[in-house]
């Protein structure tokens, strides 16, 4: 399975967020500059992260946007299913009618493995694991600057 930019752009605007958690509301454009997405598709972006519940947006000389749950409540599978839908890599994983050879298809079971396999990883990864990981980069790129 390959993420489009929705999944990518959404999962990373929300890594940002839980960088900034705690510091009120975080403006679009500024996750868009860091994030090097245009704004644009951000505020598309936000719109179902705002929906679900993930994220509250508010106007104004002081708003903009924060996440509404701790980042260790929101875990990736939750983002990816809303923004990209199933993970399923062929359609008949998660409906065998769509194929008549489902039942009998030795690469359907591949492709089942490989969508728990996926789902595994983003069922056991939460947004404060991103935060946690990124920092870590972040702090491993700041020490070679100075080496």
């Amino acid at each position: 399975m390959r993420l489009s930019t929705r999944g990518r752009y959404g999962l990373r605007a929300l890594l940002d967020l839980g960088l900034h958690q705690g510091e009120g509301f975080v403006l679009l454009k500024d996750i868009a500059r860091r994030q090097e997405v245009s704004l644009s598709y951000l505020e598309h972006l936000i719109t179902p992260l705002i929906a679900a519940g993930l994220v509250k947006s508010t106007r104004g000389a002081r708003g903009g946007v924060l996440l509404l749950k701790p980042p260790s409540e929101i875990k990736l599978s939750e983002v990816v299913q809303l923004l990209e839908g199933s993970i399923a890599p062929v359609d008949c994983v998660n409906d065998p009618n769509v194929c008549h050879r489902s039942a009998s298809c030795a690469t359907r079971d591949i492709w089942i493995e490989m969508k728990r396999a996926m789902s595994q990883v983003l069922d056991s990864t939460t947004l404060q694991d991103l935060v946690q990981r990124q920092r870590q980069k972040g702090q491993i790129e700041t020490r070679m600057y100075y080496i």
